[in-house]
């Protein structure tokens, strides 16, 4: 059997031309990346449904085949409320945020820790043995502070120390970081995935932050999926959100791209992670997808 072909019945062969011009098109973005650290927040739809988590991770492998330094952060609300739903817990928010008592707390740590966690590992070390699974409370990664009494043990990033993490990376592995932080007396805080990613992706001075969701990024109109707006700077997306023009599980993410291209970050990227490939089409094509933010002007580095 010719290996250059696709025994699938009634496949067509790939045009060589076409792949030519797509490996010319991605060399010099490969080069641009090779060495540099590219954080990427996986959570919700995409990370509940196994093809598109399995279609992720072997993105993840190529990026780290050709030299880049990929980073996982993931979420699980949903499997979050899966398992509180077995349990006949009722899950209850305020303000969209996740009311987090002691019980909703191990619950929470199970999933993300024990099972979420695991799973993503298990899909890129299915292929290559080269993820490991990290909590926020390891090694002092992030240390938490209560966001609001009402909330329980719902935290926000007081500090990162990425110490594991660099580790990690210089012995050739993929971090895969859960966001259970650790306050006062390793007091355990469940917090925002895309404030744990956004805040990492600054303290490790990565070269891109990648935020993937199942929208194709932000929109002009909120009414109109293709409405996408392609590229923004940072002080153009806080005046929408200051206008409120960001709704929802929106808000959060938009904010942490925010907060990372002004702490360093190269850019930040809001993709629909159940389009096939899209980590890949948004790094190495002229065109890409989604939503990039970037550096104001004069926080922009050379």
């Amino acid at each position: 059997m010719n290996p250059h072909t696709d025994s699938r019945p009634g496949a067509s062969p790939p045009d060589p031309q076409v792949t030519a011009e797509v490996l010319t098109q991605a060399l010099p973005y490969i080069q641009r990346f090779a060495g540099r650290t590219v954080v990427i927040k996986f959570g919700g739809v995409p990370v509940s449904d196994p093809d598109v988590a399995r279609a992720v991770a072997g993105d993840v492998l190529l990026m780290h085949s050709v030299g880049i330094r990929p980073v996982i952060v993931h979420g699980g609300g949903p499997q979050i409320d899966d398992l509180m739903g077995r349990l006949g817990k009722e899950p209850s928010f305020v303000a969209g945020r996740r009311v987090t008592d002691a019980e909703t707390l191990d619950i929470a740590r199970m999933v993300l820790v024990g099972k979420v966690n695991r799973d993503i590992v298990a899909s890129i070390n299915a292929r290559a043995p080269l993820a490991v699974g990290v909590s926020g409370e390891d090694a002092g990664l992030i240390t938490a502070a209560p966001r609001d009494p009402a909330l329980g043990f719902v935290g926000e990033v007081d500090a990162v120390d990425p110490g594991i993490v660099h580790h990690l990376l210089e012995l050739g592995y993929i971090p895969v970081v859960s966001t259970i932080g650790a306050g006062e007396a390793a007091q355990p805080y469940n917090i925002n995935s895309d404030t744990v990613a956004g805040a990492l992706a600054a303290a490790l001075a990565a070269e891109r932050l990648v935020v993937l969701t199942d929208v194709a990024g932000l929109l002009a109109d909120v009414a109109d999926p293709a409405s996408v707006l392609s590229e923004l700077t940072a002080a153009e997306l806080a005046a929408i959100l200051d206008a409120g023009g960001v709704a929802g599980g929106m808000i959060p993410k938009a904010e942490a791209c925010l907060a990372a291209v002004r702490n360093g970050v190269g850019s930040a990227h809001l993709l629909n992670g159940t389009q096939p490939h899209v980590l890949l089409l948004e790094l190495f094509t002229d065109a890409g997808v989604g939503t990039m933010i970037r550096p104001d002007p004069q926080d922009a580095g050379p």
